[in-house]
This record gives structure tokens, C-alpha cells and sequence, in this order.
């Protein structure tokens, strides 16, 4: 098992990562306090609740929330609903939500963690390699709105976080491969070694072979780790992390969060990004077309559609939340392992996006 430390302005805490851990009742009796509640999805819940369940009634009284699975399901009426099920449960502010599931539910259940009596805590137990390479740590939380994905909600550190690799052998292969995005950003934006061992490693990690996944996960924590630190509100170097995320943002948006992952969103805005970064002249040209091809060689998309409206794009970019002064600010590469936060012209982003 590896144990990562984070830590933040108010504290540490561990993320464990190993295959097993559900059923390893030390991890839990060490974290849980006052009353527990699990929040996991239709999907997740068929799959694990009932160990996890044996694990936390050993140690507190606890109780069950499930919610619909899928993006769809990052609204504030669930959030309401988890914020419901606390107060059945009489759940004091020593209580403990447990996320069991992907990102979506990691960020309603550590809202409602923030929120509920102004803050109880939260263990993480992220089941999509998304949720456990980059959802899952670094405490921010909250749900969509029409308008754009994420507008509501708060940083709140989770008390711990599970990263159980087993739970990944039960992914679909689209879901897998999504996650696989953000470790490819992680070695994009600040760690070329990572970014040339994927290269290496590609065909292994799309197999999830063991020592492959625990080589990935446990260096894009440690990668998650270090910026968390320097920067855990997103004032600074933290934005980084959005690499590719302000074009998926609005690629999510346009299409109602229905036909992308949220990684595959990512995959195709990276790749966007990457190419706004050689037109503007901010890095030689090559890095776009390396992305590309790793990505591709992963199993991710690359490309936009061409029916979507390219505008419209623009437009939603503009509610991204590192604008200021209505410039637009993105994440792009100086060179694979370097990124930047930089404003561009609406311009010069209306062409990548027409190339």
C-alpha cells in the first residue's frame, strides 16, 4: 500500500492507495466518528455498498443514500437530498459522509460535508480512475448549473481519501479510459517524466495492468499533491490543474453533459489548447501533435465535431473562472512538462476552435 500525505492551509491528510482496501477495516475504524452516512450511486452501490457497509457498522451507526448515477446527477435537488438523509439520520457535526463513487458523487457528498452545520468531515472513496487520480483530492466540491459546470460550490479537504485499484476493474472501458485524461495532464502541465513513461507504458495502462495503475495513480496524486500545497484555493499555480478544462467545460456544456465523459471533454480541450499554444508562438511546434498522438493511442478523442457551434464555445468559455476582466485565461504549454496561465484573444481561440 502507499500512502500519500497532503497537505493544506488547515491540516494533512492521507490518501491510501492499494487494491483491497474496502476491506480493510483498520483504514476505516482509524477516520470514522458520530454517525456515518454513505452517498454512492445505482451503479457504484450494486457493486460495493454491502462491504462497505460490514466495514462502517462495526464502528458507528450508519446509513445510506443512493443517488442517480451520471453527470446529470450534479444538481443542487441531490445535493438537498443528501442534506435530507443527514438530518434523518441525526447527524451531529462529529458525523462522516463517505463518497462512494466517481467524481460526481465525490462532489455533491463533500458540498453537502461543507454545508451541513457549516462543515462535518468527508472520506473520499473514489471508484472511476478519474475521481482517483485528480476529483478526489485537493477538496473542492459542489455541483453544476445550467449555466456551467461547477458554478456552486466550496473548497473542503476530505478527512481521507480510499483509493481502492480494484474498484477500476469494473469500469466500463469509455469510463477507464476517461480517467486516463487527467494523467496524461498531470505529466502535460509539470511532469515530463510521467508524460514519457505514459508514452512508454500506453498499452499497459489501457490493459489497467496492476503495477501499471499503481505507478499512475499514486505519481498523479503525488503530482495533485505538490500543487495543492502551494496553492489550495486556486489563487495561483492551482489553476494549472484546468489544463484543458476550460474547452471541455464549454464542450460539456453545449452538448447538456450527455455525450461526453468528462474526460474525453478534457482529451479534446487539451489538444485545443496545446494548438492555441503553437499558434500564438508560446511554444515550438510539436507538443500539440505528441499530445495527439498519446492520447489517440489511449483510446481518447481528439477532435471536436464538426456540427458543434464553435461560437457558442466561445461564449461559454467566457464563464470560466479564471476570467478577469472579461479577458479569457487559459491554461496552455510552454513545452510538454510547462504550462502557463495566459489571456488570449477571443480571436485566436475562434481559430483553433475552426481548424
Amino acid at each position: 500500500m502507499k500512502v500519500i500525505d497532503i497537505q493544506h492551509a488547515s491540516g494533512r491528510y492521507p490518501v491510501y492507495v492499494a487494491p483491497g482496501l474496502i476491506d480493510m477495516h483498520s483504514v476505516w475504524t482509524r477516520h470514522l466518528s458520530g454517525r456515518v452516512l454513505i452517498v454512492t450511486d445505482d451503479t457504484v452501490g450494486g457493486l460495493y455498498l454491502d462491504r462497505l457497509l460490514g466495514a462502517c457498522e462495526a464502528v458507528c451507526p450508519t446509513a445510506v443514500l443512493r443517488l442517480p448515477p451520471g453527470e446529470e446527477a450534479k444538481t443542487a435537488a441531490n445535493w438537498l437530498k443528501i442534506i435530507d438523509a443527514l438530518i434523518a439520520h441525526k447527524a451531529q457535526r462529529d458525523a462522516t459522509i463517505i463518497a462512494l463513487g466517481g467524481g460526481v458523487i465525490g462532489d455533491l457528498a463533500g458540498f453537502a460535508a461543507a454545508s451541513y452545520m457549516r462543515g462535518i468531515q468527508v472520506i473520499q472513496f473514489p471508484t472511476t480512475l478519474l475521481a482517483q487520480v485528480d476529483a478526489s483530492v485537493g477538496g473542492k466540491t459542489g455541483f453544476n448549473h445550467a449555466a456551467g459546470k461547477n458554478l456552486i460550490g466550496a473548497f473542503h479537504q476530505p478527512a481521507a481519501v480510499v483509493a481502492d485499484l480494484d474498484t477500476l476493474s469494473t469500469l466500463d472501458e469509455r469510463d477507464y479510459l476517461a480517467g486516463m485524461a487527467e494523467v496524461v495532464k498531470y505529466g502535460a502541465i509539470g511532469d515530463p517524466g510521467l508524460f514519457g513513461w505514459m508514452e512508454v507504458e500506453a498499452e499497459a495502462l489501457k490493459c489497467r495492468l496492476p503495477e501499471a495503475l499503481l505507478e499512475a495513480v499514486s505519481r498523479s496524486v503525488r503530482n495533485k499533491a505538490e500543487v495543492v500545497r502551494a496553492d489550495e484555493r486556486e489563487s495561483g499555480q492551482r489553476a494549472l490543474l484546468n489544463f484543458g478544462h476550460t474547452f471541455g467545460h464549454a464542450l460539456e456544456t453545449a452538448t447538456a453533459y450527455a455525450r461526453y465523459r468528462h474526460g474525453e471533454a478534457v482529451a479534446i480541450g487539451m489538444v485545443l489548447a496545446t494548438r492555441l499554444s503553437e499558434l500564438i508562438g508560446l511554444t515550438e511546434p510539436g507538443p500539440a501533435r505528441r499530445l495527439l498522438k498519446l492520447l489517440e493511442r489511449l483510446g481518447l478523442p481528439t477532435e471536436l465535431p464538426k456540427e458543434i457551434d464553435r461560437d457558442r464555445l466561445v461564449d461559454l468559455m467566457r464563464l470560466d473562472k479564471k476570467n478577469r476582466a472579461d479577458q479569457l485565461r487559459l491554461i496552455l504549454l510552454e513545452s510538454i512538462g510547462k504550462a502557463c496561465i495566459r489571456a488570449c484573444a477571443a480571436d485566436d481561440v475562434r481559430e483553433v476552435l475552426h481548424s
